[in-house]
């Protein structure tokens, strides 16, 4: 289950330091990116109940990690109706 409070929704709290309110859609080149950044979202962690992420699959995560892959030409596409800012903006 995505999101910080593993609730399937990207939304954050005082307690979420990373700020995972991008919902995105992973692709390979996003995964491989994240890995060789320090965060490997492909590994399974069972003892987690995370079961690894393949490409396609909707995961929620953190701004400067987006915008580092995006940076590097390597972003996922972001679901906007998933992402807490969307949500945000929209009711503004």
């Amino acid at each position: 289950m995505t999101g910080f409070y593993r609730d399937g929704f990207c939304r954050t709290g005082p307690e979420d330091i990373g700020l995972h309110t991008v919902c995105v859609k992973v692709t390979r080149e996003f995964l491989d990116f994240s890995v060789l950044d320090g965060n490997d979202l492909v590994t399974p962690h069972p003892e987690w109940g995370f079961p690894g992420l393949k490409p396609g699959d909707k995961w929620c995560v953190c701004v400067t990690r987006w915008k580092s892959a995006l940076d590097h030409n390597r972003a996922a596409p972001v679901d906007l109706e998933g992402s807490e800012f969307a949500t945000t903006l929209i009711l503004v």
